[in-house]
């Protein structure tokens, strides 16, 4: 089946419902937001025992996961990006991450992608604090063929997990037989002048960029992070020596999160010029996409601009 056209919470629901007729411990839990979440109707009416409406209480949702994978289940635990990681950290650090439960953790709307509800319901930090948590996977996926993919891995590895789930439609990257490997990064483009790092929904754009810049004789070698931890540190390292200069993008704060990972991952193995773009460590406010990109520069325009400076001042 083709879902490209799909918003991406619509094929997370159907995805569930493909893992729960094959595997009856998969569990979908909600915090009185399946319909933001694209798990109600769909998932609650084919699958009304494997779906738990725990009401606005998102720690509660946690224990409740974790006392369900430690009798064998797969919770799928879904709620905003800032209730999903902020909210409920406490929880999850004792409940999930100390207890290495079997908890798959689903922040939705993340970042700018959550801008009309302002900025108590925006989430800039939720890939670094996710990222600091012992034993969590931290995944990205940046469209519905990923998506799909990487839900499929969640449910066959026993570990606590946090994906970020953009809701809306994004741009098609990958097809039907793409296959998450969360410890190998995916190039994308290759080229020999700048590397663009990115990661989940900014993926999008920074393939375009690169696409835009080739055509203007700039090679971009292109990688996308879909697993920002574990971090595949070999690539970046490979791609770094042979353009030596370095542009991440994230919808994010860039402390922390993939810029951060990317940071720490050359200033180790092989130190590199890196300009991060993203949100530069601020609260968010009620916005639309176009507004956060030109007011904290990471839109497409500032991507490309951000690179060809890279490479007109390298040593």
């Amino acid at each position: 089946m083709d879902y490209h056209d799909m918003e991406m919470r619509a094929v997370y629901a159907r995805t569930l419902n493909n893992l729960m007729d094959e595997n009856p411990h998969v569990i979908c839990l909600e915090a009185d937001l399946g319909k933001s979440s694209g798990t109600v109707p769909e998932v609650r009416e084919k699958h009304p025992d494997n779906f738990i409406e725990c009401g606005v209480c998102e720690a509660n949702m946690i224990g409740i996961a974790a006392g369900l994978a430690k009798e064998g289940k797969i919770p799928f635990c879904a709620s905003f990006t800032s209730f999903a990681s902020r909210r409920a950290y406490d929880q999850v650090t004792i409940s999930v991450g100390f207890a290495n439960n079997n908890v798959k953790i689903v922040g939705t709307a993340p970042g700018i992608t959550n801008g009309p509800n302002g900025g108590t319901h925006i989430c800039f930090q939720d890939l670094a604090i996710m990222r600091a948590m012992p034993n969590m996977h931290v995944y990205s996926p940046c469209d519905v063929y990923e998506l799909r993919s990487v839900l499929n891995f969640m449910v066959k590895e026993k570990q606590p997990t946090y994906m970020q789930l953009v809701r809306v439609k994004v741009g098609k990257i990958f097809d039907e037989h793409y296959r998450f490997n969360p410890e190998k990064a995916v190039i994308l483009k290759e080229g020999t002048d700048v590397t663009l790092v990115s990661t989940g929904y900014m993926t999008q754009f920074t393939y375009r960029v690169a696409e835009e810049l080739s055509s203007r004789g700039i090679g971009v070698d292109l990688i996308h992070c879909p697993s920002v931890k574990p971090f595949d540190a070999g690539t970046l390292v490979q791609s770094a020596k042979k353009t030596g200069a370095v542009v991440t993008v994230e919808n994010q704060n860039i402390i922390g999160g993939l810029g951060g990972a990317v940071c720490e991952t050359l200033s180790e193995n092989y130190p590199t010029k890196v300009r991060r773009l993203g949100i530069p460590d601020k609260f968010g406010e009620v916005a639309s996409e176009q507004y956060f990109f030109d007011k904290y520069g990471f839109g497409p325009e500032h991507i490309a601009r951000a690179c060809r400076d890279m490479v007109n001042n390298k040593p």
